[in-house]
């Protein structure tokens, strides 16, 4: 099983920068550059975590810290993924940016990634405390309900990108348990197989779109 999962995570995490990479450097538009940072930021945001995941287990080194703080890490990447999952809504459905979804997304996303950095989540011990695994995520959790509700209002506004919405809903629903209840169900980390691949086709579906708009 590590030997799968192992080349799996790597697969993804090529794939994820190098599409992001890709996009950043081949689009001429704003939409098309974002969508290429978020893709960007999603890969190298998760090799903090999955990178050392994969070492943990070819290597005998003691990797507790090394895993809590990619957690750390990934849970504040993946915040600021959906930050711009707004952004890239409001160009791709030429959707002005009200004041009142912005002060929603931002006050979401602070507090999100104020509740990851205090002590309480134990990252340097790994630390799988289900108190706190709800806690830091309830902001989250709100953010990826209104992205999502965003991007289902406008479902049938862009060909492409009309299966967004449901990627988004489906990651939150294989995340939530895994986050909740794993450490006390470690079983419940195959979850985040389907996660991932709900994130490689966001990924395809933004270098479709790109590549379609230049």
């Amino acid at each position: 099983m590590k030997y799968g999962e192992s080349t799996f995570d790597i697969l993804y995490l090529l794939f994820a920068i190098a599409a992001g990479i890709f996009m950043i450097l081949r689009s001429r538009s704003k939409t098309g550059r974002m969508m290429g940072l978020a893709a960007l930021i999603l890969g190298s945001g998760d090799a903090f975590h999955l990178v050392s995941r994969v070492i943990n287990y070819f290597s005998s080194s003691d990797m507790t810290a090394a895993l809590g703080i990619g957690k750390l890490v990934t849970s504040v990447t993946m915040t600021f993924f959906y930050v711009l999952m707004y952004y890239i809504w409001t160009d791709v459905f030429s959707r002005e940016k009200t004041r009142k979804a912005a002060v929603t997304v931002w006050s979401l996303t602070a507090l999100r990634v104020i509740l990851c950095l205090l002590p309480g989540n134990d990252w340097i011990n790994n630390g799988n405390s289900m108190t706190w695994g709800i806690i830091r995520n309830i902001p989250f959790v709100i953010l990826g309900a209104f992205i999502c509700y965003l991007w289902f209002k406008t479902r049938t506004g862009d060909k492409v990108l009309r299966p967004m919405w449901i990627l988004i809903a489906l990651s939150f629903a294989f995340y939530i348990p895994v986050a909740v209840f794993a450490g006390i169900l470690p079983i419940l980390g195959m979850l985040m197989l389907p996660k991932t691949i709900c994130y490689i086709i966001m990924i395809l579906l933004f270098l479709r779109k790109a590549l379609k708009r230049e």
